[in-house]
């Protein structure tokens, strides 16, 4: 089985792996860092989103022989102490009801924030999109991407 180092928080991992496997499992199953959800597994939910090299993406359509020599981030490498702003804004609106989707939802707003720091409602509806809540918390998320985007 081949080996790949991934920078994941800014930390090397070797990890043993078939080149199909997709990061999600690499993360949670091998690295033990389970704030990066399941979901769906086709990319549609964004429960699974990471960073890579800055960017959201799909961890359940990343496979891991894709990844070495980028930067990968989740939830858990977001802040240190889980005070960066998205995550600040979450908790002052208490956005989270079941909570399932929110590391998704926190990683997609961070990406976008970084991109756009100013951005219009649309614009936040636009980017949040393909980001899914079974609890239908679609406007505590906009309203805490907002107060995210004034700290």
């Amino acid at each position: 089985m081949p080996t790949f180092n991934l920078k994941i928080n800014n930390k090397t991992y070797s990890v043993e792996a078939d080149m199909d496997t997709p990061l999600l499992w690499i993360l949670r199953d091998q690295i033990d860092l389970v704030g990066t959800k399941y979901g769906c597994g086709i990319g549609q939910c964004g429960s699974c989103t990471v960073h890579i090299d800055g960017n959201a993406m799909r961890s359940c359509l990343l496979l891991v022989s894709q990844l070495e020599g980028m930067s990968i981030t989740t939830i858990e490498g977001l802040s240190e102490n889980g005070d960066s702003p998205v995550q600040e804004a979450w908790k002052e609106i208490d956005v989270p009801q079941c909570g399932y989707c929110q590391s998704g939802q926190i990683m997609t707003a961070s990406a976008f924030l970084k991109r756009n720091p100013n951005p219009s409602e649309s614009e936040i509806r636009n980017a949040m999109h393909g980001n899914i809540c079974r609890c239908a918390s679609y406007n505590s998320i906009e309203k805490a991407i907002k107060v995210a985007a004034k700290k």
